[in-house]
């Protein structure tokens, strides 16, 4: 009884430090996102990034992603382990890794041409695609070598989280939006704000493209200094491959690769059929950075601190305490994601006119861009919800089944894709994502159900289902405190249109605790008693 407190003491300190980080770094990224924006628009430099950024993207985020494959993998077998074990497992997975990401690397330098041609086939039907093209082959090969880096960053994430350390992998990526930007600043003190010409699309793609693997490298160099000063491992080559901490993490990164690589080949399937409708590459890119900045901060918050518990409590013994804190991800899940999934919705024109609109980024380009992000606000707590699940069967040292579902889920992407992207454009992709999300939640759930004995799924849903409600009407709520004010305001400028925003957001989140409340849920009571006991030590 007395460990009880002392665990949730301890998550809810990991949760503020890896927020905190994950927010500066977040921040960050909006930046970025915003100084190419102003640079680009939805502009052929952009345009091309987005597809050249499919591969070494996928490959970021496939394995050098916190809550990826590499990261679930490091910490589920560290976390179980003597801390004196960890430098030779740690050298030897690294060393294997590296050796095959290498070959990765050159194998996409050399056949860069017919990558972009098979993620972006429609870019060949026009002499703008054509031009749109080319640029993303040269970004391609320049970015080529993050296959390598993502490698050793997804190593380094689980290596130094197992070891409690969650500050620095959480804010490193921030490292990428660093040198973007200042790339984006050379480029605009050289050749000024003449967007138009070919020249300019061209060296701005390169810029993007050498800018974003600079980033990968300094993020991975700042965590294997602190790595090695952990005793978690050096950069020494270590061929003990058949060490059974070793062959434990495999067959956990293995499988979870796999089914992780499936998720991403959605992606992949959704930049296919866009390659026929631009500019929706750039408004995929656009709407997802700003789902991506609240969602990635409070997936952080939720997953990383509950991979390890998970992990602790696999033994058939430890059930009902893994039951509860699975009902734990998903309830914290639904309270963070569901109100900020409805204020994107009915909020979505104003947020995009916020943050995107000026210099190169015209009126135009905003109304794609809210239509996407809308479709992005359905889809948010089930696409976290899922990620929670799927982090349990990690635990559970079961990567097969995420990776099974993974791969039904790709042609149900495809199919939907098809159906949806006739009535719905660029918005219809994202719903279709949203389509494969719901199922594979339901899919999970349905599985633990019979893996653990049976889940009080019944219990779980009533809140989840008063959450949804609540989040509807917080977000109408919203919507008409924002349309009201708007009345009054005779010219609606930067100043006052993010004044305004921030003052309907406030509004609808204000509904929904107030709605919340009446629910006495133990998260919701265990947040305020934080905030309270912060606030008196304050």
């Amino acid at each position: 009884m007395t460990e009880q407190p002392q665990a949730k003491r301890s998550l809810a300190r990991i949760a503020g430090i890896v927020a905190i980080a994950t927010l500066i770094s977040k921040l960050f990224g909006l930046v970025r996102q915003q100084a190419i924006a102003a640079a680009f628009g939805v502009g052929p430099a952009f345009e091309a990034y987005n597809y050249a950024y499919v591969v070494p993207g996928f490959l970021l985020i496939l394995l050098g992603g916190i809550n990826g494959p590499f990261h679930s993998a490091m910490v589920s077998v560290l976390a179980k382990r003597d801390q004196r074990e960890a430098a030779p497992l740690v050298e030897s997975i690294t060393t294997l890794v590296s050796g095959v990401l290498l070959i990765v690397t050159i194998l996409v330098i050399v056949f860069a041409g017919p990558l972009i041609e098979l993620v972006a086939p429609g870019l060949g039907q026009t002499p703008a695609g054509l031009a749109i093209r080319a640029i993303a082959v040269r970004q391609l090969q320049l970015m080529a070598p993050m296959a390598l880096f993502a490698g050793l960053i997804g190593i380094g994430f689980g290596t130094l989280n197992a070891s409690d350390q969650y500050w620095l992998p959480s804010i490193s990526p921030l490292f990428s939006s660093l040198t973007v930007i200042g790339g984006l600043v050379v480029l605009a003190l050289n050749l000024g704000p003449d967007i138009a010409t070919p020249e300019y699309a061209m060296l701005g793609g390169i810029v993007l493209a050498v800018g974003t693997l600079l980033g990968a490298v300094l993020q991975w160099l700042v965590q294997v200094v602190a790595q090695w000063r952990s005793g978690m491992g050096s950069l020494r080559l270590r061929f003990d491959f058949r060490h059974a901490g070793v062959q434990e993490v495999l067959k956990i990164m293995g499988p979870a690769t796999f089914a992780s690589g499936m998720m991403q080949i959605n992606v992949y399937t959704d930049l296919f059929f866009a390659s026929f409708i631009p500019p929706a590459a750039s408004a995929l890119g656009y709407a997802g950075l700003l789902v991506q900045t609240p969602l990635g901060i409070l997936s952080n918050m939720i997953l990383v601190p509950l991979l390890p518990v998970f992990s602790r409590l696999t033994d058939p013994q430890d059930w009902p305490a893994l039951k509860e804190r699975i009902r734990q991800g998903l309830i914290l899940t639904a309270l963070s994601m569901l109100p900020l999934g409805a204020l994107m919705v009915v909020l979505a024109d104003p947020i995009v006119r916020v943050v995107y609109e000026r210099g190169a980024f015209q009126s135009d380009a905003s109304k794609l861009v809210a239509a996407v992000l809308m479709a992005y606000g359905v889809g948010m707590f089930v696409y976290l919800g899922r990620d929670v699940l799927v982090r349990v069967f990690y635990a559970l040292g079961d990567a097969q089944t995420p990776f099974r579902i993974s791969v039904f889920n790709i042609f149900l992407n495809a199919l939907l894709d098809y159906w949806l992207i006739g009535p719905f454009g660029a918005s219809g992709l994202v719903l279709a994502t949203v389509g494969v999300n719901m199922v594979s939640l339901l899919m999970f759930l349905w599985l633990l159900d019979r893996r653990l004995q049976g889940l009080p799924l019944g219990q779980w849903a009533i809140p989840i289902v008063a959450l949804t409600a609540f989040s509807g009407i917080a977000g109408v709520g919203s919507w008409g405190f924002y349309t009201t004010l708007v009345q009054f305001v005779p010219k609606v400028g930067f100043l006052a249109q993010l004044g305004l925003l921030s003052l309907a957001g406030i509004v609808g989140l204000g509904i929904f605790a107030v709605l919340t409340h009446f629910l006495k849920l133990p998260e919701t009571e265990l947040l305020l008693a934080r905030l309270q006991q912060r606030w008196r030590r304050s």
